[in-house]
């Protein structure tokens, strides 16, 4: 079964879309913020942008747990910015099915959702290094966050399933 990741900065819409398709096609879904440090968690909470060397124990975690989906084959939704390509590679290492699904929006949009939101770690203030840091895909489904989610399913429906 296949593995998607559902990819972007932070407020797009991540775990809304990931939990939807897993709703929608069957298959579980995983929020990789779940996995960060308390450290990190900390750091980003303080407005302090992560460094690669925080994220690499988090990305090796993540890529173990959709290593360990793959070989049950489960189909798993994983909702993680993986904003840049070696990022994504690390995600990807030792495995066969892994999809992507960018979702893709203008920084004033997103910033909008992000200032409406209530009791999450990342504040608004870390969404420009968030784009600053974005390196988007060239191998995957492009959703715009322009749109309701009814229609992201759709388009996902259309294009991967």
């Amino acid at each position: 079964m296949p593995l998607y990741l559902v990819m972007g900065v932070s407020g797009c819409g991540k775990t809304t879309l990931a939990q939807r398709l897993a709703e929608t096609v069957g298959g579980t879904w995983l929020d990789a913020d779940n996995f960060h440090s308390p450290g990190n968690r900390a750091k980003m909470a303080a407005g302090i942008p992560l460094t690669d060397e925080d994220r690499w124990p988090w990305l090796e975690a993540l890529n173990e747990e959709l290593g360990r989906a793959e070989s049950a084959g489960e189909t798993l939704f994983l909702a993680c910015s993986a904003l840049r390509q070696i990022y994504r590679d690390r995600l990807a290492r030792g495995l066969s099915s892994l999809k992507i699904i960018y979702l893709q929006g203008s920084i004033e949009l997103i910033h909008s959702r992000i200032a409406q939101r209530t009791g999450h770690f990342m504040p608004a203030t870390l969404l420009a290094s968030q784009f600053a840091l974005l390196e988007e895909p060239t191998d995957a489904l492009i959703l715009s966050v322009d749109q309701p989610v009814e229609d992201m399913l759709r388009e996902f429906v259309r294009a991967l399933y």
